[in-house]
Protein backbone atom coordinates (compact mmCIF):
# COMPACT_ATOMS: atom_id res chain seq x y z
CA UNK A 1 0.00 0.00 0.00
CA UNK A 2 1.23 3.57 -0.89
CA UNK A 3 0.70 6.61 1.64
CA UNK A 4 -0.35 9.89 0.47
CA UNK A 5 -0.53 12.93 2.71
CA UNK A 6 -2.73 15.16 2.20
CA UNK A 7 -3.38 19.15 3.86
CA UNK A 8 -6.85 20.45 5.78
CA UNK A 9 -7.45 22.71 8.23
CA UNK A 10 -7.68 21.37 11.57
CA UNK A 11 -11.04 21.90 11.90
CA UNK A 12 -11.96 20.40 9.39
CA UNK A 13 -10.33 17.08 10.18
CA UNK A 14 -11.18 16.95 13.51
CA UNK A 15 -15.01 16.95 12.41
CA UNK A 16 -14.04 14.60 9.94
CA UNK A 17 -12.55 12.73 12.77
CA UNK A 18 -16.08 12.95 14.89
CA UNK A 19 -17.89 11.79 12.08
CA UNK A 20 -15.64 8.80 11.28
CA UNK A 21 -15.60 7.53 14.71
CA UNK A 22 -20.24 8.38 15.09
CA UNK A 23 -20.06 5.91 11.63
CA UNK A 24 -17.77 3.23 12.95
CA UNK A 25 -15.06 4.05 10.63
CA UNK A 26 -11.67 5.84 10.12
CA UNK A 27 -10.50 9.06 8.36
CA UNK A 28 -8.30 6.69 6.43
CA UNK A 29 -10.51 4.33 5.73
CA UNK A 30 -13.04 7.10 4.19
CA UNK A 31 -10.67 8.56 2.16
CA UNK A 32 -9.54 5.82 0.55
CA UNK A 33 -12.84 4.55 -0.57
CA UNK A 34 -13.82 7.97 -1.82
CA UNK A 35 -10.14 7.66 -3.65
CA UNK A 36 -10.90 4.21 -5.03
CA UNK A 37 -14.39 5.17 -5.96
CA UNK A 38 -13.32 8.27 -7.98
CA UNK A 39 -10.63 6.06 -9.70
CA UNK A 40 -13.09 4.00 -10.81
CA UNK A 41 -15.78 6.72 -11.68
CA UNK A 42 -14.15 6.87 -15.73
CA UNK A 43 -14.81 2.39 -15.81
CA UNK A 44 -18.47 2.71 -14.02
CA UNK A 45 -18.83 5.54 -16.96
CA UNK A 46 -18.06 3.68 -20.10
CA UNK A 47 -20.15 0.63 -18.72
CA UNK A 48 -23.01 2.83 -18.37
CA UNK A 49 -22.84 4.03 -22.14
CA UNK A 50 -21.80 0.40 -23.00
CA UNK A 51 -24.94 -0.92 -21.64
CA UNK A 52 -27.17 2.24 -22.84
CA UNK A 53 -25.66 1.41 -26.33
CA UNK A 54 -26.53 -2.43 -25.99
CA UNK A 55 -30.01 -0.93 -24.70
CA UNK A 56 -30.91 0.91 -27.51
CA UNK A 57 -29.48 -1.41 -30.23
CA UNK A 58 -32.13 -4.26 -28.49
CA UNK A 59 -34.65 -1.84 -28.76
CA UNK A 60 -33.89 -1.01 -32.21
CA UNK A 61 -33.39 -4.83 -33.33
CA UNK A 62 -36.95 -5.88 -31.42
CA UNK A 63 -38.76 -3.35 -33.66
CA UNK A 64 -42.27 -2.28 -32.78
CA UNK A 65 -46.14 -1.97 -34.45
CA UNK A 66 -46.98 1.19 -33.44
CA UNK A 67 -47.93 2.10 -36.64
CA UNK A 68 -46.53 5.69 -36.73
CA UNK A 69 -49.15 6.16 -34.12
CA UNK A 70 -48.59 8.59 -31.56
CA UNK A 71 -49.83 7.44 -28.21
CA UNK A 72 -51.17 10.07 -25.68
CA UNK A 73 -51.47 9.24 -22.21
CA UNK A 74 -55.70 9.08 -22.23
CA UNK A 75 -55.09 6.69 -24.55
CA UNK A 76 -53.08 4.63 -22.95
CA UNK A 77 -55.38 4.54 -19.75
CA UNK A 78 -58.76 4.10 -21.75
CA UNK A 79 -56.43 0.71 -23.32
CA UNK A 80 -55.10 -0.40 -19.87
CA UNK A 81 -58.95 0.00 -18.14
CA UNK A 82 -60.52 -2.00 -21.50
CA UNK A 83 -58.02 -4.75 -21.17
CA UNK A 84 -58.31 -4.86 -17.29
CA UNK A 85 -61.74 -4.21 -16.35
CA UNK A 86 -63.10 -3.81 -12.63
CA UNK A 87 -64.61 -6.81 -10.96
Amino acid sequence: MANVTITVDADTLKRARIRAIERGESVNAFLASQLRRYADADDAIARQREGTADLIEVARSIGGRSENRRWSREDLYVERLNRYPAR
